[in-house]
């Protein structure tokens, strides 16, 4: 049942060319506490209808100039009228005309010479109608609305467990990783020392037995051109050199994986954003150093002064690492060329830092001048699940989390802006101090 603040509310439109019907009608209406609303023609009745939005309109069919039907037509062909239903009077009994009204958008008819009462009820009834229909359609808005945010809720909680789980298995395997490199690595550290030592003293004898004992017999003769002593003399210092250098590099791949994947705390950490950075590149490097058909790729970095900032370090490296590995590929699916020159453009990442102290954030922005992103694309890279890589490839999550991790984890923003054919570049920006 309709509330008395609806009836109280009700406003019909009366559209006829006959004063005597619009009175009778308007006193019906007024007399049952509605409000009339009068027009003599179909184009005021049209511009009464723009304005003051009646809840339902009763229309002659028989009028001069533009008639009911027409008129009809056109409010229903307008997206502000199109939804008011229209009842039809007319002293016509063609079921032909009867049938042409209700096809072009009206509920009913009302017969001339008419009854007050059939009027009224007829038109309590559709008013009831519409106002079920109203606040049906504002229900399922709602409940629709109340779907798409459970719905989107799912999906962040979704992203949230991947995210958990990756950083949980990743955390887990690098410490079991850096564990077993670190055990070979300090005792071929500790030992190489050693070798280097005896090396020394063995060719220091060499050196004095040759100076000592200068005619030797054939067979050491044979032996020394056989292993080229002379070479190996003179070699033995760089391979030395060269695994020093072997060293130093599992050393720098095993603190760059501790960096990468550090346990984030419940509490953010004070992290040096450059640190995170420069150890995704060190666990990118094979692939940046170019193989087979992939040309190398050329790493700039622009580094401003940056503060620690308070934040989730391993999910900040995670996102870089996504950002950073999508270039690469962008770049393994594509030869680019010069236009001008007509020479191969190197391949090239661009990866630039500031500070701004007045809004107190930092941004990164990385920049590629490969394929580019085409805009329709580019209004869903965000998105779960989204992905233009080929099946096993790309699972579509890679960007969905990174942006999670940015605005949902750390307060900041970030963003995407490419031109296809130029390049992409995704920007950063991330707050320096933050609660818990």
């Amino acid at each position: 049942m309709m509330a008395d603040s609806f009836l109280k509310s009700i406003r019909i439109l009366l559209v006829d060319d006959n004063p005597n019907n619009i009175k009778v009608l308007s006193e019906a209406i007024q007399g049952y506490g509605w409000k009339a609303l009068m027009a003599t023609d179909g184009e005021s009745a049209i511009e009464q209808t723009e304005y003051a939005q009646p809840d339902l309109i009763l229309l002659d069919v028989m009028m001069p100039g533009m008639d009911g039907f027409e008129t009809c037509r056109r409010l229903k062909a307008n997206p502000n009228t199109q939804n008011i239903p229209i009842v039809f009077m007319t002293a016509l009994s063609d079921a032909t005309d009867k049938v042409k009204g209700l096809e072009i958008g009206a509920v009913d008819y009302i017969t001339k010479p008419f009854q007050q009462e059939e009027v009224i009820a007829r038109l309590k009834l559709h008013l009831k109608i519409s106002h079920l229909t109203r606040t049906l359609e504002q229900r399922v808005q709602e409940r629709t609305t109340q779907l798409t945010q459970s719905l989107q809720q799912l999906q962040e909680t979704q992203l949230q467990l991947i995210q958990s789980e990756k950083m949980s298995t990743l955390g887990q395997l690098v410490a079991g990783i850096g564990h077993e490199i670190n055990n070979p690595i300090g005792f071929i550290g500790g030992n190489i020392s050693h070798i280097e030592e005896y090396i020394k003293d063995l060719l220091r004898l060499l050196r004095l037995q040759q100076k000592k004992l200068p005619n030797r017999d054939r067979d050491i003769e044979e032996l020394v051109e056989e292993i080229d002593l002379e070479y190996l003399i003179e070699d033995l210092p760089k391979l030395l050199a060269s695994m020093h250098q072997g060293i130093t590099r599992l050393r720098d791949i095993s603190l760059s994986l501790r960096t990468f994947a550090r346990a984030d705390m419940s509490c953010k950490v004070e992290f040096q954003i450059h640190e995170g950075i420069d150890s995704t590149l060190m666990l990118l490097k094979h692939r940046l150093n170019g193989n087979g058909d992939c040309a190398k790729i050329q790493v700039v970095k622009q580094y401003g002064e940056l503060p620690p900032i308070a934040c989730y370090p391993g999910q900040l490296n995670q996102v870089f690492m996504n950002i950073i590995a999508n270039a690469i590929d962008a770049f393994d699916a594509i030869e680019r060329k010069d236009s001008s020159q007509g020479i191969a453009a190197p391949n090239t990442i661009a990866i630039a830092t500031s500070v701004d102290s007045q809004q107190k954030t930092v941004t990164i922005c990385i920049q590629d001048n490969g394929r580019g992103i085409i805009p329709e694309i580019q209004a869903r890279i965000f998105e779960p699940s989204f992905t233009t890589k080929p099946v096993g490839k790309g699972t579509g999550l890679g960007l969905a989390i990174s942006r999670q991790i940015i605005v949902d984890k750390h307060k900041g923003q970030i963003t995407c802006s490419s031109v296809p054919g130029k390049g992409t570049q995704f920007t950063i920006s991330l707050p320096i101090e933050s609660d818990c």
